[in-house]
């Protein structure tokens, strides 16, 4: 165990609505609530300003709608989101070489492994509020919630103290009582099934857990999962921030013996790959958050599409569907010589994607002759357009044939709104990805 609270863990506050209210003007100091906007939608972030109407990540999008409906209801932009993120990885890879990131929106960084600092606990806490200033400077406002310990868990249990917009250390020798007061749940890996079978041991709070013996424990979740909660019930963790995986890619092809040209035959296929994918994604320990398909074409040339989640995974449901997806995009009527499946992207930690299935890029990595097929124009609330006359906006609402737009940007105050016809030639979507 550390002697220095050399962890550090950036969260960045409610990302994605917050790059929504940065770039959008009208929507500053307003609840805004971003996922996925279909039938089976879920919230991906919530405002501060939503939360207060009990609003959260995770929630069905009809439940917010009921609880907060004169809030901004918005897809997401990944393009926007993966810009902003990319400025704040950058940023804590000036700090050290070991940057665990875990989603768009959050990493480790083991400031121990960085150049040669003081790592007294006045030296780290000054050295975080550098990093939030030079987050906010260089992101265009956004904030972030920094947290310092002597390990990974001890540094998440502080980041979370000190949202939003804090910086918060739990000194070297303090973790036990730190984090004594919190619910049992607060300690990685302790999920419903797992907190039900503590209930019954009455545990509540992880000082509940500091109580039990390891035998107790064992014997209620078996000898694995008893001693795990056991080290860290008593912040006894040892995981190492480790910056990437060795493996760079899991995939699964087939050449075919005959060009094959039918599609459900070709998705059966794909579904079969996925499935040999994920058991080997499985046996990893990853989870992985792009899906990529390569298929071969008659003239043995080849397209490669993929598809980066909102989050990371290691569900088969998931991967087959994204694969099935990314397979509808291609032209298939004149027949394939090869299909493959694969994933990339790897993460220790699971964060299932909150939007609807089929959100996401589609980046065509290498595109031949061949013909794709497009998905249709979607005017998506909350999606970047240009119009040849106003400028730059972005989608306000649509139906009924027509599109409404609000015309401001990051740079602008709150802008004008007027409405077009869907098939207005003088309005196109920008250059961000609206899901």
């Amino acid at each position: 165990m550390r002697t220095t609270a050399s962890v550090l863990h950036l969260d960045l506050d409610a990302f994605f609505a917050s790059v929504e209210q940065r770039d959008k003007p009208s929507l500053r100091g307003k609840p805004v609530i971003v996922g996925g906007l279909g039938g089976r939608g879920v919230v991906a972030t919530a405002s501060y300003e939503a939360r207060p109407f009990g609003v959260g990540s995770a929630m069905a999008m009809h439940e917010a709608r009921r609880r907060c409906p004169h809030a901004a209801f918005l897809g997401g932009r990944f393009d926007a989101y993966r810009q902003a993120s990319g400025i704040v990885m950058g940023i804590l890879g000036e700090l050290s070489p070991a940057v665990q990131p875990l989603s768009l929106d959050e990493a480790f960084v083991d400031l121990a492994e960085g150049p040669s600092r003081p790592l007294d606990d006045a030296s780290l806490i000054g050295l975080a509020h550098e990093i939030r200033a030079d987050v906010r400077e260089r992101t265009g406002g956004l904030t972030a919630s920094v947290g310092l310990g002597t390990s990974k868990f001890m540094a998440k249990v502080a980041s979370e103290m000190a949202k939003p917009d804090g910086v918060r250390l739990i000194p070297a020798g303090s973790e036990m009582t730190a984090i004594a007061p919190l619910s049992a749940r607060a300690i990685p890996g302790v999920g419903p099934a797992t907190m039900e079978r503590l209930t019954r041991l009455g545990v509540t709070t992880v000082a509940d857990l500091q109580r039990l013996s390891i035998g107790e424990l064992t014997r209620a979740l078996g000898k694995a999962g008893g001693e795990g909660l056991y080290a860290l019930a008593r912040a006894q963790d040892e995981r190492a921030v480790t910056p990437e995986r060795e493996a760079k890619s899991i995939s699964v092809e087939d050449t075919f013996e005959h060009d094959i040209a039918d599609l459900p035959t070709l998705a059966a296929i794909a579904e079969r790959h996925a499935t040999l994918v994920v058991q080997r994604l499985v046996k990893a320990r990853a989870f992985a958050r792009t899906v990529t398909v390569k298929v071969r074409w008659p003239d043995f040339s080849h397209t490669t599409r993929s598809r980066t989640l909102d989050g990371a995974t290691d569900r088969l449901t998931q991967v087959s569907r994204v694969a099935r997806s990314l397979l509808e995009g291609f032209d298939v009527t004149g027949g394939i010589r090869l299909l493959g499946v694969g994933v990339s992207g790897f993460t220790d930690v699971a964060q299932e994607p909150l939007f609807d299935v089929d959100d996401g890029e589609d980046e065509v990595i290498e595109e031949t002759v061949v013909p794709l097929t497009r998905r249709p124009v979607t005017w998506v609330p909350g999606a970047d357009v240009v119009h040849d006359e106003y400028g730059p906006g972005w989608v306000w609402g649509s139906g009924l044939g027509r599109v409404t737009v609000r015309f401001e940007t990051a740079d602008t105050g709150p802008g004008p709104v007027r409405t077009f016809r869907l098939d207005d030639p003088a309005l196109r979507l920008g250059r961000g990805d609206a899901a």
